[in-house]
Order: C-alpha cells, then structure tokens, then sequence
C-alpha cells in the first residue's frame, strides 16, 4: 500500500486502495442494484415494501429506498427512529415492543412529530401501558405482532391475535393497525395461514386489519406465496452479504460491503494478520466456520478474531505484509453499528464518506 494512505477519511475520487483501514467500504452500483431488483419484484407481487435501516443506519440510503418506491422505513429501537425522524422521515415502524415510562415519554413524543408512526405490542401488558401512556386526540397505531416460528417475541396463534386486536380496539387513545411476524427462514407456508386464519377470525368480529406485514431479506423472494401479506420489511437485501448468498437469496457478485484491511504480519508459513479484529468484523458465525471470506483468496479462512486481529490460515498464497485486502462479511448488518463512518465507491475511487447516523442506538 502507498505512503500516501489517507486517513482517516478520504476525500472524493480517492482509489479505494489508499483508504485508511480497517473501513467498511460500499459499491455504489450493487447498492443500486440490490435496491432497483427488490423494488421491482415486490411491485410485481403488488405489495408495499418496507425497509429496514439495521443494515444500513444511514438517511442516505433510506431516501433511495423509498425514492426507488419502498413506502416507509422499519427501525428495531426508539433511539433509530428519533434519528431518522429528526431527518424528515414521516412513516416509521418501530418492530419491537417499548416498554417502560421513560421510553414511553419519548415515544409520545416522537408521535406529536412523526405522521405515520406505527409499533408493535404482543400482549396485554405492553397494550395497557401505551393506552395510558397516549390520548385519543393523537392516538398511537399498533400492530398485534405474531410469532409464525420465529422464537422471538408474539403472540402464538390466530385466536390471540384476535384477543389481542379487540384489547387495543376499546381504548381511544390506540389505533388497531393490522399484524406483523418475522418469520423463521423457510416458513412462507406457516406465515400464510396463520395471517389468512388471523384475518378470517378479525373478519368475522369485524375488525379491519390494513397491514399484514411479514418479514426478512431471506425468503424476500417467496413473497408471492404469502398473499394474504400485503407488506414485507426486509434490511440486509441492501447490501447483502455470505448468508443472504448462502441462503440462495443472491449471487456473490451482488454483495456490496466488504471490509477493506491490510495485512499486517505472516508470522508462519499458512497464517496471517488482518487488521480487522472483532472490532471490525462481526464475530457472527451464522452457521459458518469461520469469519468472512477473504476475496481473490479462495482457499483463505479468517478462523479467529481478537479485537484487533483477524487469523487468516491459508493453502497456496496469500497476499504479503502491507497489502490491502477485502474481507466479504457473513452478517453485514452489525458491522454498521461498529463504525462512526463508512466509505462508498465506485470503479476503484471514493464517492462519498457517510456518517453512520442511528449507530449505538440500541435503546
């Protein structure tokens, strides 16, 4: 690598190869690539595509999101969502249960400035608590959400999904707002029936449930067998990474991330040092064996990470000491929450330097 490394963050039309590293570093065409590919299937399957700014954290690439046609953003913690509705943002969900009086006040007031703001509860508790917490002058939107196989937070079957609805519907100050599930990958068939007998159920009580919202980059492609869904959140298909090619959901070359690193040492003959510990790299195995796939190196495995320093072992060859390097992530997602910046690109030279807005916003 040359002497005139830049750091720590590079100007426009910088080549890639002199960045500072260890850097998350983006393909500006994959990036639209992956969002023009996925917008066009789902308007295909006449659903409403909500995007999940996990992945990403950036306003930036929400707004070509939802400019390509995606019809509002999906964030997981109250803290994202006041990030991006601080940056104009009008029709969030926030998919994950706010518990507590303290969240609950700055839910309130991320509902006095946020159109369409919309969350999710899964029991009784949780409903009681938001009831008290709004007024029926600027009612708060819920969704009842469900557990179709996921094994994470929602109700288990269609009749509490009914019970649940009816809850939210006899207090003023809560709007009914329709179903949610993140499913195991796998299931479209599980999902299918349990929202079309959780519709039919409503139905039969009266009940309107306007969004029927499914979920997950994975089996984003198997939307068209949920048609009872008339929406699906889905985050990592924005960039992608070893799972989503894994998992069949694209192709190697549709990854836009990666992890520039240097090679800093080859202490033994089959063993090097990257300069992107667990810092750097999710420490996510994911059902791998290792960390991340170094590129042009096929027989390379990044087999341990310390805060600072990957393990490469490697057959044939590998790239000497001072050498810049991109490691291809299994889980893409988290390595946005581990730098204040990343660095996007295109033909080899720098196009812009984004700061990671919603990074640390765990609460």
């Amino acid at each position: 690598m040359s002497d005139s490394v830049t750091f720590p963050w590079p100007s426009i039309g910088t080549p890639i190869d002199l960045v500072a590293t260890p850097m998350p570093i983006i393909d500006e065409d994959r990036v639209a690539a992956n969002i023009a590919r996925v917008q066009t299937y789902m308007n295909q399957c006449d659903k409403s595509l909500r995007v999940h700014i996990k992945t990403h954290k950036l306003p930036a690439i929400a707004r070509q999101q939802l400019s390509a046609g995606a019809v509002g953003i999906n964030c997981q913690k109250l803290t994202e969502a006041e990030v991006f509705a601080d940056a104009g943002f009008e029709d969030i969900l926030l998919s994950y249960n706010i518990v507590g009086p303290k969240k609950l006040t700055r839910l309130q007031a991320l509902n006095s400035r946020v159109a369409k703001l919309k969350v999710v509860a899964d029991s009784g508790t949780v409903v009681e608590a938001l009831a008290i917490k709004f007024r029926p002058d600027r009612p708060l939107a819920v969704l009842v959400e469900c557990d179709t196989g996921g094994g994470r937070c929602g109700v288990k079957t269609p009749g509490a999904v009914v019970s649940l609805a009816e809850s939210i519907k006899t207090h003023a100050s809560l709007e009914f707002a329709g179903i949610l599930t993140y499913p195991a990958i796998g299931s479209a068939g599980t999902v299918e029936r349990f929202f079309a007998e959780s519709m039919a159920l409503l139905a039969d009580r009266g009940i309107s449930c306007p969004i029927r919202s499914n979920g997950g980059s994975p089996d984003l492609f198997n939307s068209d067998i949920v048609p009872s869904a008339n929406e699906h959140r889905a985050g990592t298909y924005v960039y992608n990474d070893r799972s989503m090619v894994r998992v069949g959901h694209c192709r190697a070359e549709d990854v836009a991330i990666a992890m520039l690193a240097t090679v800093v040492s080859r202490p033994s003959p089959g063993r090097a040092i990257l300069d992107c510990g667990s810092k750097s790299l999710t420490s996510d195995l994911i059902g791998f064996d290792n960390y991340g796939l170094v590129e042009g190196f096929d027989d390379a495995r990044i087999v341990a990470l310390y805060e600072e320093h990957a393990v490469v072992e490697f057959g044939r060859s590998f790239a000497e000491v001072g050498s810049a390097v991109k490691v291809i992530p299994n889980h893409a997602c988290p390595i946005s929450n581990l730098f204040d910046r990343v660095v996007f690109h295109r033909n080899g030279l720098v196009t812009r330097v984004e700061m990671v807005a919603a990074r640390g916003m765990v609460w």
